[in-house]
């Protein structure tokens, strides 16, 4: 499985990505060692979520989002929170 993820820094700003293990690459990130931009930006939470077969689309998924208004993700986010919760 294939995800892209949204994270809630604790400077309240969102980081986009993908991966192919979300509680590896969480813990990753949490350790400071999964992206320069969420280092020292704790605390960290997902927030969203997707899951695919393949790279490819979790690639091009990620890409989408990340092209979106910071408006447009937080009704994504929204809109996911009230249908799961959210891991910390």
């Amino acid at each position: 499985m294939n995800y892209v993820y949204i994270l809630k820094c604790g400077d309240n700003t969102l980081y986009t990505g993908w991966t192919n293990n979300l509680e590896k690459r969480f813990e990753d990130h949490k350790q400071g060692k999964g992206a320069k931009y969420t280092k020292g930006r704790g605390p960290l939470e997902i927030v969203y979520h997707e899951v695919f077969e393949n790279k490819v689309d979790a690639m091009k998924r990620e890409y989408a989002i990340k092209k979106l208004t910071r408006k447009e993700k937080d009704v994504l986010v929204e809109s996911f929170k009230s249908r799961v919760t959210t891991i910390k």
